[in-house]
């Protein structure tokens, strides 16, 4: 899986062969074949280990005895600390063309989306039931203006070379979702 999301962060999504996987790993194709069927497969495999990993922030966070922002926050600062030291997860999570047309796939991002999106809104419900995030807008509504939010931070990076300081900008992102979201 390094090997393929190395791969993926030199050569983009395009560049994820088994051809060129075998090369980079020095194995045979039929080797790799004996593992995974296909590219499908591998980037199903990716899709799995980050579905894990959202998972386990999950329980993680819904366990936190800390504010709605407080845990908005870790869930922010914890998937930019993994975007930043493992880029090629951005191609992956963030490509709609390799989804499109396997059916798989799609439903397996789908899946790690919809995960996400309900960790945040349970956040963004209990923190309106303590008070401490705005109840004029659906909690719902909320959830997707973060996580839109830390998406668009986060493709904007990837597409432009990864050149700007990206938890900084994080950090004055989750500045600007505090003022959104609090009630105050």
């Amino acid at each position: 899986m390094e090997s393929a999301l190395g791969l993926i962060a030199e050569k983009g999504i395009q560049g994820l062969t088994i051809k060129n996987l075998s090369k980079k790993i020095g194995i045979s194709e039929p080797a790799i074949y004996r593992h995974f069927d296909s590219k499908s497969s591998i980037l199903l495999t990716i899709l799995n280990n980050f579905k894990q990993m959202a998972s386990m922030m999950s329980q993680m966070v819904l366990t936190f005895d800390g504010t709605a922002f407080e845990k908005i926050e870790f869930i922010f600062s914890k998937i930019i600390q993994l975007f930043i030291e493992s880029p090629s997860y951005v191609s992956v999570i963030f490509s709609e063309e390799i989804f499109k047309n396997d059916i798989e796939l799609k439903n397996k991002i789908i899946e790690v989306f919809d995960q996400n999106e309900q960790t945040i809104e349970s956040i963004m419900r209990s923190g309106q039931e303590k008070g401490d995030v705005r109840s004029d807008i659906g909690s719902k509504n909320l959830a997707l203006i973060v996580m839109g939010s830390l998406r668009f931070l986060v493709k904007q990076w990837d597409i432009k070379g990864k050149k700007h300081n990206l938890k900084l900008e994080g950090d004055q992102m989750l500045k600007s979702l505090k003022l959104i979201i609090s009630n105050n």
